[in-house]
Parts: structure tokens; sequence; C-alpha cells
């Protein structure tokens, strides 16, 4: 039986096929878009559990992404977001 791992990420609109060509070379399959509780995009993506450790690192990457983008870096957050808070 396949085991699958998940992801969601927000797509910044001026740069979605980037992102989303990104996660594909990782190995993540897009399965939807939807708009997020904020109104900006997010992307929901799944792949077979593996245990090869390269792709896991890209899991480990997904989270630090998750807690920059929910703010609980807001130094880099700024910064990503061209200074803006």
């Amino acid at each position: 039986m396949t085991t699958w791992e998940y992801l969601t990420t927000p797509l910044l609109i001026h740069n979605t096929a980037a992102i989303l060509n990104n996660w594909g070379k990782q190995g993540w399959e897009l399965v939807q878009v939807v708009q997020g509780p904020e109104g900006g995009l997010v992307a929901y993506f799944k792949r077979p559990v593996t245990t090869d450790a390269a792709q896991n690192a890209g899991l480990a990457a997904a989270a630090e992404a998750s807690r920059q983008f929910e703010g609980d870096v807001p130094s880099e957050r700024s910064e990503s977001t061209g200074g803006a808070a």
C-alpha cells in the first residue's frame, strides 16, 4: 500500500510557475489550489513516502518556509516581501 506525505504552501501570484516547478522537481504532485483564509492562493501537494533522505530534506525546507510565512521569523518574512511587514 502506498503511503503519502502532504505539503501546503502559499503561491505568490507573480511567481506561481517557479514555485510549482520547484516542488515538482522534488517529487511533489500538485493536487489542488484553493484560496487561503487571508485571500491568497494555497497549493496542496502530495508524494509517496520514501526513505530517501534527499527528498525528506524538502519536507524540512517546507516546514521552515511555512514558519516564515506564518510570521514565526518576522525579519525573514519582511525581507521576502520586499521589506513590508
